[in-house]
């Protein structure tokens, strides 16, 4: 019988090894910047063409290779990261294995220059399909530069895969950069599609790195957190509860400056927020530990994204109070007191550890009904119950009609050429919010039946012949106090008005008639503005793009993530962020579960509190007055969406009060 088992030639073995590696183009891009970190550049220029299927090119300014190492970098288990076996359980560096360059060599094109800063001229070597081709002297700056060509054009199985499919190859080489670049903040990044730039990074710190790669939008949600055990120490930031999100992005574990993936630490973090955001939603993230090298082991997959703790266990219980100790903090989980001061240190939990119990106790002379127990000021349970101070004359109190949110809120609505469409001042009686969210879920009913106006003596119309229970005033002698309020006489009684609240009511009730009836005037930019959005927030942009053109926003959808506004609501002036408004308005629309009636309503909240954000200083007492006259036409004037009172009455004992 013949010999059956034969030894596989090198070039097979290597590109058999290749895919545990290199799967797509994006690892190459993660495993060229690892390098370039690894060998102290300070500037690493990642540039990729056709989705990386034809060109990816790595240039950074790192100290570089003699031609000895530019030629071995590119065998297996060539590496210069470690020594011996025990290097590998205290690693300080990303790569060690020396796979990653014999396995891209193997499956590609690439060329290197390559030039230390000691030496005159640079090397250039070139190796095709992972065979050596040349090696030649070439003029060239400190650093490498690598250029990666025609990636798997020997192994048509797995090119097939990737062919076709640029969009999602442009995604994951966004995923990878952004991963290392979050990493490494004091490093200059850059990140170019078809030499075409997608990002440019300046060394930062770890705050603006996360707001240069994730946007504006996310610098005000950001907490801090921060803490020092004897098992990790914990840096970094996690979002506010009230921007999580059904699909998130956002989340980011790292451990000695690596990032990894772990539902262990994902579940303890959510498990911090728990009650303080919806269902199904998931908190944004950027999580740096640093462990001893010794108690955990990166040496688990060839990628690196997964990692084994010594003590997951007790890091995860860590990681989730050290999350909640953060919210606490701010506010958002009340009645706790987070003072370090006399604070006793609680040492962690071990296996060996010898500990007692405390003994239980309990006081059997306990009796509830012993006469030290009776609380003497109660009324004793054998008297008959008089009521609550209320005369009772044998018959029901009879129940005073109030008219019903149809009878009160019919509203006549037509478009005009001024800021916002204008409610008819036919409406004269405040009302709740309750009543407005009625009103709201009855305009889809159509514009014909919501422009009949119903009067009748109960609703306490001006005209019927009675007040009625609900019957308005108008503001008179309204004198603004140019710090943002202004007093005035309503109804024959003296009130002080917050006019920025007052702004924010009506904005809100002139955008939940655009938003049912047409369109709001919009402003041209005198140049369009370019934003990158995330996969979730470009989808739900296009799938609400008839909302936002109501809203007076003009936009084109570039593709990949891009859009151009060429024109923004007339109501949101010349101040407001375009880039953070977008984001707030899609932070309220972009669950697919919830009512249209409910996602206007979030996005009238949203321009309400945006436009109204720094109005009132400074306006003049005629100014007020007609902001007092728009108010006259609302639907409630008692009350902010976000239910704060837009005035106060000024009593005449308050006044003697102050003049006593």
């Amino acid at each position: 019988m013949s010999d059956k088992i034969k030894l596989l030639p090198e070039i097979v073995a290597n590109q058999i090894a290749a895919g545990e590696v290199v799967n797509t183009p994006s690892n190459v891009v993660k495993e060229m910047m690892e390098n370039s970190i690894d060998a102290g550049a300070r500037s690493i220029r990642v540039n990729f063409r056709d989705g990386g299927k034809q060109l990816i090119q790595i240039i950074d300014d790192g100290e570089g290779m003699s031609p000895l190492d530019a030629r071995m970098a590119f065998d297996r288990h060539a590496t210069s990261k470690i020594s011996s076996f025990d290097d590998i359980y205290s690693l300080h560096t990303f790569g060690f294995r020396g796979e990653a360059l014999a396995s891209i060599a193997a499956v590609a094109e690439v060329e290197l220059r390559t030039r230390q800063a000691g030496d005159e001229v640079g090397t250039q070597t070139i190796i095709r399909g992972g065979e050596f081709q040349s090696q030649t002297p070439v003029m060239c700056p400190v650093g490498a530069q690598f250029a990666v060509r025609n990636i798997f054009y020997n192994v048509p199985s797995r090119r097939k895969f990737i062919d076709g499919d640029n969009a999602r190859l442009v995604s994951q080489m966004k995923q990878e950069f952004t991963r290392v670049a979050l990493c490494n903040p004091e490093v200059e990044f850059e990140l170019m599609s078809n030499d075409a730039p997608l990002y440019r990074l300046p060394a930062s710190n770890l705050a603006g790195r996360i707001v240069d790669l994730i946007g504006k939008h996310i610098k005000h949600n950001l907490l801090d957190v921060s803490v020092e055990t004897s098992v990790v120490s914990l840096s970094g930031f996690v979002g506010r509860p009230a921007a999580a999100k059904k699909r998130n992005s956002e989340q980011y574990l790292f451990v000695n400056g690596r990032y990894f993936q772990s539902p262990q630490l994902q579940k303890a973090i959510c498990k911090a927020y728990e009650k303080l955001i919806p269902e199904g939603c998931t908190p944004s993230y950027f999580i740096y530990m640093t462990v001893d090298a010794d108690r955990v082991d990166v040496n688990v997959h060839p990628q690196k994204t997964t990692v084994k703790f010594a003590d997951g266990e007790v890091i995860a219980q860590i990681v989730q109070a050290a999350v909640r100790e953060t919210l606490a903090k701010t506010g958002a989980i009340p009645m706790m007191d987070f003072s370090t001061e006399g604070r006793v240190d609680i040492p962690v939990m071990r296996r060996d550890a010898v500990y007692r119990e405390p003994r239980s106790m309990s006081n059997s002379s306990y009796n509830p009904f012993r006469e030290e127990y009776i609380d003497v000021s109660a009324p004793m349970p054998d008297e008959a119950f008089t009521g609550f101070d209320v005369p009772y004359d044998g018959e029901m109190p009879q129940s005073v009609h109030e008219p019903s949110p149809r009878e009160m809120m019919n509203v006549a609505a037509e478009q005009s050429d001024e800021e916002f469409v204008s409610i008819s001042s036919a409406m004269t009686s405040p009302v709740s919010s309750s009543a407005i969210e009625y009103v709201d879920e009855e305009l889809s009913e159509g514009v014909e039946q919501e422009l009949e106006y119903i009067s009748s003596p109960e609703s306490g119309t001006v005209g019927s012949g009675e007040p009625g229970l609900f019957a308005a005033a108008s503001f008179e002698e309204v004198c603004s106090w140019r710090n943002g309020y202004a007093s005035a006489l309503y109804g024959g009684r003296a009130v002080v008005i917050d006019l920025r609240r007052v702004r924010e009511r009506i904005v809100y009730e002139n955008t939940l008639a655009v938003l049912s009836y047409g369109s709001a005037p919009s402003q041209r930019l005198l140049f369009a503005e370019r934003l990158t959005l995330g996969a979730e927030e470009y989808e739900a942009m296009e799938l609400h793009a008839t909302e936002f053109a109501a809203l007076g926003f003009e936009v084109e959808f570039a593709g990949d993530g891009v859009i151009e506004v060429g024109g923004v609501p007339a109501v949101a002036g010349q101040g407001m962020a375009v880039d953070e408004l977008i984001y707030d308005l899609l932070q309220g629309i972009d669950d697919g579960q919830m009512p249209v009636q409910m996602q206007r309503r979030r996005m009238a909240e949203v321009m309400a509190r945006r436009a109204a954000a720094s109005y009132g200083k400074g306006i003049s007492s005629a100014e007020a007055q007609s902001l007092m006259s728009q108010l006259e036409s609302c639907l409630d004037r008692s009350f902010s969406p976000s239910g704060r009172p837009l005035m106060a009455e000024l009593t005449v004992e308050e006044i003697r009060a102050k003049l006593s």
